[in-house]
Order: C-alpha cells, then sequence, then structure tokens
C-alpha cells in the first residue's frame, strides 16, 4: 500500500506551532482534540495535577468492540534552546523535503502520522471492526507524574484498556523500518550521602574520613558486571555519574561525601532488589550511609505477539525493510503501559530529536502513515 495522504502533513505543522514546553501545553492538546473530533473520536480531557504541576492529557476512543488498539505518545517537547536554529522552533517551516521544528519527530509528527492513517483507514465509509483510541500526554518529557500514569490509571479504572498499544516515539536510528522497541531497560537514580567525622590531616585517627568509605563503596558497587545480558536484552550497566566532597582545603579531612550513579537495568532485575543491594553494600563501609534511591521504571518485554508480528509486516510492505527487535536506548512512557497491556513502540528516525533544527523528512511522514495505515488494516481486517 503505497497511497499517500494530505492529513498528516498539515496536523504536524499546527502541532510544532503549538509551543508545548514542559509543563505548558501551548494549545497542542485543543489541536489535536478538534482534529480527532472531525474524525468521529470521543474525546475526555483528563488533566491532572494542581497548580503548576497541573498536566493536560487526553484520552480519545473510536468504536466499542474488539480488538482494541490504542496509539499512545505526548504533545509536550524540550525546550527549543536560545540559538542555531535556521528556522523558528515553532515555525514548522518546510525546506529542501523537512519539516524543522521542536517535535517535529519526537513526536509530533508521529502523533500526526497516526490522525492521517485512522483518516485513510476510515475513508470511504469504512465500518471500523474494532475500536481505536490514543492516550496522549502533556508531560513526557518532565516528571511524568500527572500524565501517563494517571490516565493509565482512569482507563483501567473506566474499563478503557487496550488490547494492545503502539507508542509512536522515534525509534528508528537512521532509517525509517530500522528498528520496533518491544521492551525497555529499568532506569534508577541513587543519591549515596556518607557522613564523617571533620578533622586535620594530620590527625587522622582523630577523624572519620567519609571519602574512603565512599571509595570503598563505590568500588564494591562497580567491582564486577551486574550480569551479561539476556536473548533481548544487552548487559545491566552501573555508572557512577557525580562524587561530591565540597571541600577547597588540602588539609582538612571532610565530613561528608556523596555520590550519584545510575543503574540502567534488565529483566534479570527489579528496581526493588537494586535498591536492596546498593543499601546493602552501604551499610557494610559505612553503617551510617543514607542511600536515596528513586526508580524510573522496570525493565519490560513484550514477547513478539501477533500484534507485533503484524507491525512487521506493515514495515516490511511499506518500506521493503526487516525491522530489527530490540530493547535498547532510555526510558519512554511505554514502561507505563506494559503494566497494563502488550506494548511495542516505532515512529520516525530520531537522530535529531533534542537537537537545535529538530526535524523529520517530509517522505518519513508519509510512509509512517502508510505503515500504522497498513497496521491498522491487518489488525482490525
Amino acid at each position: 500500500m503505497q497511497r499517500r495522504t494530505s492529513a498528516t502533513l498539515p496536523l504536524a505543522r499546527d502541532l510544532i506551532r503549538a509551543p508545548s514546553v514542559t509543563p505548558d501545553d501551548g494549545g497542542a492538546i485543543g489541536v489535536l482534540a478538534t482534529a480527532l473530533r472531525g474524525l468521529g473520536f470521543d474525546i475526555v480531557d483528563l488533566p491532572f495535577g494542581e497548580g503548576a504541576a497541573r498536566t493536560p492529557n487526553l484520552f480519545a476512543r473510536l468504536g466499542r468492540g474488539g480488538p482494541h488498539l490504542c496509539f499512545a505518545g505526548h504533545t509536550d517537547v524540550v525546550p527549543a534552546g536560545e540559538q542555531g536554529w535556521t528556522t523558528g522552533p515553532f515555525d514548522a517551516a518546510i525546506r529542501d523535503g523537512r519539516l524543522y521544528g521542536r517535535g517535529a519527530c519526537d513526536m509530533k509528527g508521529g502523533i500526526a502520522a497516526f490522525v492521517g492513517a485512522i483518516d485513510r483507514y476510515l475513508s470511504g465509509g469504512r465500518a471500523l471492526a474494532g475500536s481505536i483510541s490514543l492516550l496522549i500526554t502533556g508531560d513526557e518529557e518532565g516528571p511524568a507524574t500527572n500524565g501517563t500514569v494517571r490516565v493509565l490509571e482512569w482507563m483501567r479504572d473506566n474499563g478503557q484498556i487496550p488490547d494492545f498499544c503502539l507508542v509512536g516515539e522515534p525509534t528508528n536510528p537512521e532509517h525509517l523500518g530500522d528498528v520496533i522497541k518491544i521492551g525497555r531497560r529499568g532506569s534508577l537514580n541513587a543519591h549515596i550521602v556518607v557522613p564523617g567525622i571533620q578533622g586535620h590531616v594530620a590527625y587522622p585517627h582523630r577523624a572519620d574520613n567519609p571519602v574512603h568509605r565512599l571509595l570503598a563503596i563505590l568500588g564494591e558497587l562497580t567491582a564486577a558486571p551486574l550480569d551479561s545480558g539476556t536473548d533481548w536484552f544487552e548487559a545491566s550497566s552501573l555508572q557512577v555519574t557525580s562524587i561530591d566532597v565540597g571541600n577547597p582545603a588540602t588539609n582538612v579531612i571532610p565530613g561528608r561525601a556523596e555520590a550519584r550513579l545510575n543503574v540502567r537495568f534488565n529483566d534479570l532485575h527489579t528496581g526493588q532488589g537494586l535498591a536492596e543491594w546498593i543499601a546493602s553494600v552501604c551499610r557494610t563501609h559505612a553503617p551510617a550511609a543514607e542511600a536515596d534511591v528513586r526508580i524510573s521504571g522496570e525493565a519490560f518485554l513484550t514477547q513478539p505477539t501477533a500484534e507485533v508480528e503484524k507491525l512487521v509486516a506493515a514495515i516490511r510492505a511499506v518500506t521493503g525493510r526487516e525491522p530489527r527487535l530490540d530493547t535498547g536506548g532510555g526510558t519512554s512512557d511505554a514502561r507505563f503501559i506494559s503494566r497494563y497491556c502488550p506494548v511495542a513502540e516505532f515512529g520516525l528516525v530520531g537522530a535529531s530529536m533534542h537537537k537545535v533544527d529538530e526535524h523529520a523528512s517530509v517522505a518519513d511522514l508519509e510512509e509512517l502513515t502508510d505503515i500504522y495505515a497498513s497496521f491498522l488494516e491487518r489488525l482490525m481486517g
């Protein structure tokens, strides 16, 4: 199927022109809601949080039967930065076959492509065999506390959990059709604080050097690999990101030392298990140490299902490429969705995301629309 649509590019441009830098919406949710109402969707606005933390979210559904496919994504974007853009970051300029603007590939282009695909699927009065929904948040690039997590809770409580979810994050490193994400590593951040007793370096017996204790802790944590990987995941990785003492003097043993680290872990581990291990190592070398661990998300894996196979077939039919099933990279809101239903991620080429002059190929936007439409046809019949 190589038909083209005129719906995707105009919507992508309208979305980019809404300056939705987290936590501001900039009107982006409203732009999307208008487009979906035009296709017959029922719209539910789901703002969560109070004051400055109030987050705009949207749930839209068309149809009531099964199969139920949900498309998930975010309209919020990272700041554009002040310098280096060749056109305004929210102008949505088209130049040399590329659409430029913050969010072009991450991920307003993906949202527009899905709406374009739905429009294509419904064209000609086709009856919907099943139902389609969209879970859209304005809080993916931020703290992610009042976005997808809260919408999923609402969906659960209101009988709206889908059979399968497709997240439109930019998964492809170089070419459209390279990669489908079927899982992600978990992530945690730890802040370790080791108290000591300050003193003169010439009288160490009168002090308790926290730096030595901290180095022993970090030495044990990094002494051996956490694992050697699994069939679907690369090896887990613990990286020390900061060691701070705040001591400008050369003859003073400090009274405190601290470090920060991040662990990206596969499905051999849980965040809680790693947190307990870190705390245990701290107690061994510094009984008074404190380890504050924040778990951003657990590792998850969607085994290649019939839905994933149909997505692979759609990509193959449109691009001629055989996508690789992958679990690498950072985290996404799929980590929350995986608690409720099978989920995969596929979107645009992400090489320019979060960069100056973020862009998406206009041809890729149209091909992504073709892929999503082909997937809908294979899934819905």
